[in-house]
């Protein structure tokens, strides 16, 4: 460790005039101060009495209680008062949270997406909360339901500052109600304190409500928030006050054992069996600021698989992370480094090996824990440990898997991080590299985020160590943007050494310097059907140090993009593009024909157009056509997304993708296609099925996976999984005949059990 350490002092000695300008950024983007807009208060009352949740709201006490008001449209007619209102009352006692909500307006065209819980709020009517309750501006608890009471609940880190800033998998338990009247509605909830996290003591939490009609296609927010901003940014909540300072909730246990009973024929290895696994979860909420959670022997087949992707670059295509596990407060162990180029931490990476051939493949996890939440009022800690089995007969080896990081809160909404990860051998064996016997990688991460949203930046170090010494083994960046109403830029730049490695993180590629200033301009029309024009053009500049900083690669994008009022989406785009190949490359990832050399360079502009229709419409759509040079020949592409809905009870949708490459001889030319239906039916606020098919003639794979759910009691799921795969390589003949690989069900059970 002190090795390690040490290396970082060298490093900063070594580039004085860097950290000199980092800290420099630092300081001075830190400390500007904008005024925001008023914050409005919301009093929450104390009461001692029982408050029934039938969404009536008949107690006295709610006559009592003084409620929120005034919302004010954010979408479309930004900062006037909204044409649908809402009235929110608070009370607590010494164990829950009670909010009685009145909404009003016409109650004729109320619409329900789905039945199923954590549905998409934009496309049904609904009323939202957000719960700052340590009032930092950086994380906070969302919670809200429909007209006929259905729930969503969710993390909400990052500040709040873009779409991808939520975590829908959490999933807790309370009551809810609502009742249609002539011209209102009421919901009505019952949320046990133990949910949230907060100071003991505390007598006020940041708030804010967010509202969708779909009626007049309107977003309505309770505190007004800028409106080149999201409408749930967490620099822009009002405050809520309680009466009396909150005690020390209860310490609440939870235990979700799952039995899973698994039939199988696999077909390529002539095997077919059955399997019957147990294990499960255990959570435990420690000082109303930290959860412990432990999983024994998990079990992820319930999990929707993951959607095929064609990929015509020359690097890895990450995918989305999908089990619940790694999902939870994963904004402390996935938000280092540069998300697109170096993540030091990448969970996917647990419970996937490589076999013997290099194909991907399951890794069974033994057991793991995990450790989240606050030590005080400015400090966070994470701490993830999971051990993974040796398999002898796919030649993996076994490892302990950890991260822990320490953020820090500095100023009033940005975060300074330092992480220590750990992937290390566990078993002795014959096939295991010496070189492979353990990884790790430390670092730092200063994440910038001014109290108006319109500072935003990150600054970070990291290093790795594996049994060969590396002299080049760092990775750093720095990032620094500002964005306003109508201008917007971005310096940014960061080195991957040679030697740079995270076996538990995703590395694009080695040995580079990459330079991606930004710079963007908004127009907000006045009466029109369009919302905003935005231009935007972005220079990308990529240099190999180890090759005297020759430019191995560039592009420039050049971007228009329009909103309408009414939620269409137009985007037009032109990339210019430099491309040198330092190894063969086959660009239609097909692997069926001459690569382009190595040492060759090419230069090629394509252009691309989409459109999306109205997302709120049972029929929507989205149609995006491409067209352009690519490398030394062609690539015409149309990907095209179709929905229909049935609401609530049904929602159809395909995915088509179209790849044209034609090269000159003696090169690979191909057409590449990639079909997705899916369907899902929700029954009731308890039975779902989902299916999605998949049809890919660049994997050669057609695959059905199909998901009966039947949610018995409150977060206590039975699951009926049927999945098939098929080859449609069609070797032997020119007639579309898939061939079985393998398939699969399985009948799982899971029960959550308070005690």
């Amino acid at each position: 460790m002190m090795k390690i350490v040490f290396d970082i002092y060298i490093f900063l000695l070594k580039f004085k005039s860097l950290k000199k300008t980092i800290f420099l950024f630092i300081f001075l983007l830190s400390n500007i101060l904008i005024s925001q807009s008023e914050k409005k208060e919301l009093i929450v009352k104390y009461t001692d009495n029982e408050i029934i949740v039938d969404g009536i709201l008949d107690e006295p006490d709610w006559n009592q209680t003084k409620g929120a008001s005034n919302f004010y449209e954010h979408f479309p007619d930004h900062g006037s008062k909204s044409k649908n209102q809402a009235v929110i009352k608070v009370m607590n006692d010494d164990r829950f949270i009670y909010i009685g909500i009145k909404v009003f307006g016409s109650m004729e065209n109320l619409k329900t997406d789905s039945f199923r819980r954590d549905f998409q709020a934009g496309n049904s009517d609904n009323i939202t909360m957000i719960f700052d309750t340590f009032n930092d501006g950086s994380n906070a608890f969302v919670i809200g339901s429909n007209h006929i009471g259905i729930q969503r609940d969710m993390l909400l880190f990052n500040g709040g500052n873009g779409m991808g800033d939520w975590d829908m998998t959490w999933d807790v338990k309370w009551l809810s109600e609502s009742k249609v009247y002539d011209d209102y509605y009421i919901t009505e909830w019952k949320i046990p304190l133990s949910v949230f996290k907060y100071r003991e003591g505390e007598t006020k939490w940041g708030v804010n409500s967010y509202m969708r009609n779909t009626d007049n296609n309107s977003w309505n927010s309770w505190n007004k928030v800028p409106e080149n901003l999201m409408f749930f940014n967490l620099a822009f909540t009002g405050t809520m006050y309680f009466e009396k300072p909150l005690g020390k909730s209860k310490p609440k246990k939870s235990i979700i054992p799952y039995i899973n009973s698994i039939a199988y024929n696999d077909y390529q290895n002539l095997e077919k069996g059955s399997d019957f696994e147990f294990g499960g979860d255990a959570k435990f909420i420690i000082d109303n600021s930290l959860t412990l959670d432990l999983t024994v022997n998990p079990d992820f087949s319930q999990v929707e698989v993951d959607q095929q992707v064609t990929n015509l670059s020359r690097f890895e295509v990450t995918l989305p992370e999908k089990r619940q596990f790694f999902i939870e407060n994963s904004d402390l162990f996935s938000g280092f480094g540069n998300n697109r180029e170096a993540r030091p931490f990448f969970s996917r990476r647990i419970g996937i090996a490589k076999d013997k051939d290099g194909n991907n493949i399951e890794n069974k996890i033994i057991a793991g824990l995990r450790l989240s939440g606050k030590i005080n009022n400015n400090l966070r800690i994470g701490l993830l440990n999971m051990q993974t089995s040796q398999d002898d007969e796919n030649e993996i080896s076994a490892y302990n898997n950890s991260i822990i990081t320490l953020q820090q809160k500095v100023f009033d909404r940005s975060n300074f991080n330092i992480f220590f990860i750990n992937r290390e051998g566990t078993g002795e064996n014959e096939y295991t590299e010496e070189n492979d016997k353990f990884n790790r990688v430390i670092g730092f991460d200063y994440n910038l985020r001014s109290n108006d949203s319109k500072w935003d930046g990150k600054y970070y170090f990291h290093k790795s160590y594996s049994p060969e010494e590396n002299e080049n083994s760092n990775s750093y960046g720095i990032s620094t943007s500002y964005e306003s109403r109508n201008f917007g830029f971005r310096a940014a730049g960061l080195y991957i050494g040679e030697d740079y490695r995270s076996d538990l993180g995703y590395v694009r590629r080695n040995d580079i310097i990459k330079l991606y200033p930004e710079i963007s301009y908004t127009i907000w029309p006045e009466k029109s059907r369009f919302l905003n024009h935005r231009f935007e053009i972005t220079p990308v500049f990529i240099l190999k140090p180890g090759l005297n900083n020759e430019i191995s690669d560039y592009y420039i994008i050049s971007k228009f993009d329009t909103y309408g009022i009414n939620s269409e989406r137009i985007n037009i785009s032109m990339w210019n593009n430099y491309t040198y190949l330092y190894e063969d490359f086959d660009p239609t990832g097909t692997n069926n024909g001459n690569p382009l050399p190595a040492n060759s360079e090419y230069y090629y502009t394509n252009f691309n157009i989409s459109y999306n229709s109205d997302y709120s419409k049972d029929f929507n759509y989205e149609i995006s056509p491409s067209y352009g040079k690519f490398y030394n020949g062609t690539k015409t592409s149309l990907d095209i997304e179709l929905s229909q809905r049935i609401r609530p009870k049904f929602t159809s949708s395909i995915e088509i993708k179209y790849d044209k490459v034609k090269l000159p001889k003696p090169y690979s030319s191909a057409n590449i296609i990639l079909i997705a239906p899916r369907f899902e039916f929700t029954f009731s606020k308890n039975v779902y099925w989902a299916t999605l098919m998949q049809y890919s003639n660049q994997s050669k794979n057609l695959s059905l996976n199909t998901r009966l759910q039947w949610r018995f009691a409150p977060l206590s799921d039975l699951f009926l999984v049927y999945n098939d795969n098929y080859y449609t390589d069609n070797r032997y003949n020119s007639i579309f005949i898939p061939r079985v690989k393998n398939r699969s069900i399985n009948l799982k059970l899971t029960y959550w059990l308070d005690i």
